[in-house]
């Protein structure tokens, strides 16, 4: 069976970012946990699904996606002064979320969520970067297709997202879109 839409994708890879002898493995998808997806549900990059369509079970891939196929260039106007008492819960800080180098979930004056790295955190400010971990980064995949069914209705909808994984809207972080998505 081929990797088309509606297609219960299972998947491991090893995700390297860097050039040369300087690449660094940042991801891996083993067997024991490896990325499953429903193909077409916008649960993963495009460019990463164009590569993988119409692979089968058993093959390999090897591929590279540029910052414009995936999560764009760094943006310095990304990282944002806030007011520390944004963060507050009935007038407490939680320690245990906010933190350097901690992800936390957000949302603009639009609705818009958002995920933020916390960068550093001042008497009254924290300084948060809003650019996904791999902008700017060219990300090298390596892996093979280790299954491939038709999913379920349950599968379908489970995965189907209005998110448009590698969009500055979304904004979903590994953890909202799916490994991989890894968004």
């Amino acid at each position: 069976m081929k990797i088309s839409t509606n297609k219960y994708v299972t998947l491991t890879y090893d995700l390297h970012v860097g050039e040369g002898e300087e690449r660094e493995l940042v991801e891996q998808a083993t067997i024991k946990k490896p990325l499953e997806f429903v193909f077409g549900t916008h649960a993963m990059l495009e460019t990463f699904e164009n590569y993988l369509d119409g692979l089968e079970e058993g093959d390999r891939f090897n591929f590279s996606l540029t910052p414009e196929e995936a999560y764009g260039e760094y943006d310095e106007d990304k990282i944002i002064d806030l007011p520390k008492t944004i963060f507050a819960i009935d007038g407490k800080i939680d320690e245990e979320v906010l933190f350097e180098g901690n992800m936390i979930p957000m949302m603009d004056a639009d609705g818009n969520r958002l995920m933020g790295s916390v960068i550093s955190i001042e008497n009254d400010v924290v300084t948060m970067d809003f650019n996904h971990p791999l902008a700017g980064e060219t990300m090298f995949f390596e892996g093979e297709v280790v299954g491939v069914r038709d999913a379920t209705p349950e599968e379908i909808a489970a995965f189907s997202t209005n998110c448009n994984c590698g969009s500055d809207e979304c904004g979903c972080g590994s953890e909202g879109c799916g490994s991989g998505c890894n968004c």
